[in-house]
């Protein structure tokens, strides 16, 4: 598989690190894309030498980042003679964090990393995936888009570029929550963009796993003690990377697209009945997806803005 080309943002840690390793370990040729190079050298030569695998890469890339997107994508495609994969599995998630940031181009910095970052990245890379014989894209999403089972949660488009930043309470966890569900739209709607081209796009709801040493040092103190006492029970990292790694190389999802995958690898279904008992279910359950994420108006809304943001 030497001649299979990947590339998994955020590779350095976590389930990015695990994916890296298994696909190191079954011979493709990997290429790390992170934005701290320090880590992700040491990471690099580990994962190398423990998969025995000489085409493990490292190049740097900031997601937040529309020009180092923009200048890895040049980079990469003069490198390589094509992408076979892309994994968008590089996501911020500042634990505890309270205050609204802004990424270089001045959008919120948790939708710059986990939605437009993904789309651009997408965008420019589509050409170079288009020569594989089999291009599959796979963007990580999380349960936390269950919360958008309550009819009240809805995404602050009107707030994604500091505009009510002084004025509104902010919280990192409804921005993350809210950044994924933009990218299971973008998911949704980037399939059918793509299909004609031979791309298959697919998301992947990423449940609890064990969260990585370099993760926990980031937290405050009290998120530190909790996520510790979670790993307890948390499964490793390595369990989702093998998904990741079956969804994107098996006959099984070749021919998929435009789909959300769960933690069994089976395909999500869009909830019937959000309502009463049935709402319970969907949340604590694995099955069913809310239907803000196929409302065309959300998807016609996220997929503009992005557009528009990105100047792609």
């Amino acid at each position: 598989m030497k001649d299979k080309f990947v590339v998994i943002t955020g590779a350095n840690s976590g389930i990015g690190k695990a994916a890296a390793l298994k696909f190191a370990i079954e011979g493709y040729h990997v290429i790390m894309a992170c934005r701290n190079m320090e880590i992700s050298q040491r990471v690099q030569r580990e994962i190398a030498a423990t998969a025995n695998n000489d085409n493990v890469d490292l190049m740097k890339l900031d997601v937040s980042s529309f020009g180092s997107i923009r200048t890895f994508c040049a980079s990469l495609k003069t490198k390589y003679p094509r992408l076979d994969i892309l994994i968008h599995n590089a996501a911020y998630l500042n634990h505890g964090e309270d205050e609204y940031k802004l990424s270089p181009d001045h959008i919120e910095l948790t939708f710059a990393t986990n939605t437009f970052g993904p789309f651009l990245l997408t965008r420019l890379l589509a050409d170079h995936l288009e020569k594989s014989p089999d291009p599959r894209i796979l963007n990580v999403c999380t349960t936390n888009i269950k919360h958008f089972f309550d009819p009240r949660r809805t995404i602050e488009f009107d707030n994604l570029r500091g505009e009510f930043r002084d004025s509104r309470p902010y919280s990192v966890y409804k921005m993350y929550g809210d950044s994924k569900m933009a990218l299971l739209m973008l998911s949704f709607k980037m399939a059918e963009e793509y299909k004609e081209r031979g791309i298959k796009i697919n998301a992947l709801q990423v449940n609890r796993v064990k969260l990585s040493k370099e993760t926990i040092q980031k937290m405050r103190s009290y998120w530190r003690i909790l996520a510790r006492a979670q790993n307890v029970i948390n499964p490793p990292p390595s369990g989702m990377a093998e998904n990741y790694f079956h969804i994107c190389t098996s006959h099984e999802f070749k021919h998929v697209t435009g789909q959300l995958i769960n933690h069994k690898r089976e395909v999500v279904q869009i909830a019937a009945n959000e309502e009463g008992f049935a709402q319970f279910k969907n949340i604590f359950g694995s099955g069913t997806y809310p239907s803000y994420a196929a409302n065309p108006e959300n998807v016609d809304r996220i997929w503009k803005l992005s557009v528009e943001l990105t100047g792609s």
